[in-house]
C-alpha cells in the first residue's frame, strides 16, 4: 500500500467517523421529537375520548327519555 493510498484510506475513515457522529446527533434529536409528538398525540387522543363519551352518553340519555316519554304517554 502506498502512502497516497494510506492517506486516502485514512481520509475516508475520518469522513465516515464524522458522518456517523452527525447521524448519531440527528438520531438523538429525532428521538426527542418523536417522544414529544407521542406525548402530544396521547393528550389529544384523551380529549377526543372524553368528547366521544360525552356524545354517547348524551345520545343514550336522549334515547331513554324519548322511549320513556312514549311508553308513559
Amino acid at each position: 500500500m502506498t502512502k497516497e493510498e494510506r492517506n486516502l484510506a485514512l481520509d475516508a475513515l475520518e469522513r465516515i467517523a464524522k458522518h456517523e457522529k452527525e447521524c448519531g446527533e440527528r438520531w438523538g434529536e429525532a428521538v426527542v421529537e418523536l417522544k414529544q409528538l407521542r406525548a402530544a398525540t396521547d393528550a389529544h387522543a384523551a380529549r377526543w375520548e372524553k368528547l366521544a363519551w360525552l356524545v354517547i352518553t348524551t345520545a343514550l340519555a336522549t334515547a331513554a327519555t324519548v322511549i320513556t316519554t312514549h311508553l308513559v304517554g
